[in-house]
């Protein structure tokens, strides 16, 4: 897809809820769908389901709906998960342990290839069936295997860090859990997990009895 016609951030970010929707549907036996039915699981309307995915193309008929097989093909598409994507992780820790062992990541796509820590306890034992590095080769092995894409679950003093060595030897795209706000360059995408900041945006409204 060229730049010219690069979708707002905010419809690329609904395309992963789309396609998980789609899945629930197969899985429930559902073959087809309007976006009325799928916009109502995932509380977005109708017309912004079509809006977004206008931006790709024609998909579905109206007064037919989706085929939910053909449509989840589409997206995947999209996404570019008709292929697997090699992740780095960059923390080995309880947090690094969960990620490395979450079943989910192959099934969609992503695999974990690499995993370092600077803890030398940590370095060469294995975390599931991969075997820990140190982060001192963290360049050379994610040039050197062409990766990406990489997972940071460091803490946050040692997160900007790990993102400059990551985006030199060619990462473009981070998934950072550290609590801290990376600075990158032009053409590296960031997304955030903080569970720590998703509970207090909740407990405004808690604490106000809403």
């Amino acid at each position: 897809m060229s730049r010219a016609v690069m979708p707002p951030d905010v419809v690329v970010r609904r395309l992963p809820l789309y396609a998980r929707s789609l899945r629930y549907l197969l899985h429930e036996g559902v073959l087809s769908v309007s976006s009325q039915e799928l916009g109502d699981r995932i509380n977005v309307t109708a017309a912004q389901i079509r809006k977004d995915l206008s931006y790709f193309g024609e998909f579905g008929k109206q007064g037919i709906g989706y085929d939910v097989e053909r449509l989840l093909e589409q997206i995947d598409q999209i996404l570019g998960l008709d292929r697997s994507w090699a992740v780095a992780l960059i923390g080995a820790g309880q947090l690094g342990e969960a990620i490395v062992r979450y079943e989910g990541f192959r099934a969609q796509g992503i695999h974990i290839a690499a995993v370092f820590d600077a803890n030398p306890d940590k370095v060469g034992k294995p975390l599931g069936t991969i075997v820990v590095q140190h982060s001192d080769s963290i360049a050379q092995t994610i040039s050197a295997r062409g990766i990406e894409m990489a997972i940071i679950a460091v803490p946050a003093d040692r997160a900007q860090g790990v993102a400059d060595v990551l985006i030199n030897a060619g990462v473009r795209a981070l998934l950072s859990y550290a609590p801290t706000v990376l600075q990158v360059p032009a053409g590296v995408w960031v997304r955030y997990i903080d569970p720590l900041s998703v509970l207090h945006s909740m407990t405004f409204y808690l604490a106000r009895g809403e």
